[in-house]
């Protein structure tokens, strides 16, 4: 089969569905592919790279007749119009919000492929176009807003006084947020999100920023996307939001909820109450913006000095690598869909993964698919069976195991010789002061702590070697042994501690 990849007809869109190192790989698929002249030139793919991957270059008609056309952008009317009946199409199309758009790949015959409807399942990751797009815009969201703040984002102490470090407030941490916080904190801002979902709070502080906490009832999510919040939890958060923009230097917005509109969140008086030179970059503005001043594809500037940056083509402007991330999701879609690697392409409906990108199939609707079972939320825990507790040991049996150890101890010291109390003394405070020290080092620790402190071992070994010469057997059996074993964990402690400093080696 044939795979087109042609240039795509958006204004200003500068990604391209294939690059020359994706292409190589969907040749070793077996699939012919012809890529239409300029496709990828904005993406630093000129034609001479798709040529050096075994693709044939050729004209937009050669591309739309292919068995399978592969772009970024849902087709449009005339493109819809360009393709053979029976092609496959495989693009990111919103079909949620693009009815008109799904009624006309089935009018056409089509069977046509949503990337941006991928399952969010394990074993679909590898194909998660928006959470591919998402990495790349998240990073582009800071810098588009260090570039409109125009101040550096890291604290400094210069000659010519204090600068304050930059202070970023991010909504949502889905993959964009979080790219967004790792960017932001990586330029030294102080850095605080929130997000709905309270299981993403050991994520966001792991990219070190810090969680912001409203006292609200939240419920974990059950598919990985954050809920339309109830009256309750936007009264809740509606303080808080206000208090962190107004607290902001940076405020990046990425609250989605999938196929409704993008809630408003900052609103039109917090904005009002910013401070001048402040900037929002409004994530959602696709789906109308988190912010009720945003306007898509616009930046806005309002009369207290905000910026509100509403792009919507935030990943495009990193076309190379967006590119190469987009065609690496198409080529692990197909290496799904052609199991035999002959080059035909396999439409297994029975697969949830097709299944639920598949919009249209031989004339008819197949939007929206069936629900996928899949749960972010950890496993509830099995109830345990009741613990039956155990019986307090009986006080009298420590008692006279102590008093029998007592005995003991009496008789051993009686008939011992003199130097013996002295050597046992030496003994029990050096089981207490070994303990006592070992047990108060981190866990994290013990590891190179007890192979530098088996060296102590060297103290056996000395007293072996004074031993070894003994005109008594036993003890010089016993010398040998100990001045072996001493050895063996000197060195070997030793060993280990180098191994461990060699994983600490940039070289």
């Amino acid at each position: 089969m044939r795979i087109g990849i042609p240039q795509e007809s958006k204004a200003g869109e500068m990604l391209v569905a294939a690059t020359g190192a994706t292409v190589g790989l969907l040749r070793k698929l077996g699939y012919e592919v012809v890529v239409e002249a300029g496709a990828g030139a904005a993406s630093d793919q000129p034609d001479e790279v798709y040529a050096a991957a075994e693709a044939r270059v050729g004209g937009a008609e050669e591309v739309w007749s292919s068995d399978v056309v592969v772009k970024v952008n849902a087709p449009t009317p005339e493109e819809i119009g360009r393709l053979r009946r029976g092609a496959v199409v495989v693009s990111m199309m919103a079909p949620a919000r693009s009815p008109e758009l799904v009624e006309a790949l089935v009018a056409a015959g089509v069977t046509a492929l949503a990337m941006d409807a991928v399952p969010r399942i394990s074993r679909a990751q590898s194909m998660d176009v928006l959470s591919s797009m998402a990495n790349v815009a998240g990073y582009r969201a800071v810098v588009e807003g260090a570039y409109a703040f125009g101040r550096q984002f890291t604290g400094q102490v210069t000659a010519a006084g204090k600068v304050p470090p930059a202070r970023v407030f991010v909504v949502g941490a889905g993959v964009a947020g979080l790219a967004a916080l790792g960017a932001a904190g990586s330029m030294g801002a102080i850095v605080r999100a929130f997000d709905v979902r309270p299981e993403v709070a050991e994520q966001v502080e792991s990219m070190g920023a810090q969680f912001v906490t409203v006292d609200m009832e939240s419920e974990v999510s059950s598919d990985g996307y954050a809920k339309e919040m109830t009256a309750e939890q936007v009264a809740a958060t509606a303080a808080m939001y206000d208090e962190e923009a107004r607290g902001a230097d940076i405020v990046i917005t990425t609250a989605l909820i999938p196929g409704r509109p993008a809630p408003k969140l900052i609103t039109a008086g917090t904005i009002a109450a910013m401070r001048t030179g402040s900037v929002i970059i409004d994530m959602a503005a696709a789906n109308g913006g988190n912010t009720e001043l945003t306007r898509t594809d616009e930046v806005v500037v309002t009369d207290n000095g905000v910026t509100i940056i509403g792009y919507t083509d935030l990943a495009g402007r990193l076309p190379a690598q967006t590119s190469q991330l987009y065609g690496t999701n198409i080529v692990n879609l197909l290496k799904l869909m052609t199991p035999e690697k002959d080059g035909v392409l396999a439409l297994d409906l029975d697969d949830v993964v097709v299944r639920g990108i598949t919009v249209a199939h031989e004339g008819a609707s197949m939007w929206p698919p069936p629900a996928v079972k899949v749960s972010a939320a950890p496993a509830p825990v099995a109830a345990a069976e009741p613990v039956v507790p155990k019986p307090p040991p009986d006080p009298r049996r420590t008692v006279y195991a102590a008093g029998i150890a007592a005995v003991l101890f009496i008789l051993v010291a009686t008939f011992s010789p003199p130097e013996f109390l002295g050597h046992f003394t030496v003994f029990v405070l050096a089981v207490f002061v070994g303990y006592y020290v070992i047990s108060n080092v981190a866990h994290a620790l013990h590891t190179p702590l007890m192979s530098e402190t088996n060296a102590i071992s060297g103290i056996i070994l000395v007293g072996g070697i004074l031993q070894v010469g003994s005109t008594n057997p036993a003890i010089a059996i016993m010398a040998t042994l100990a001045v072996l074993v001493a050895s063996i964990n000197i060195f070997g402690g030793f060993l280990v501690t180098l191994r461990m400093l060699q994983m600490f080696r940039k070289d």
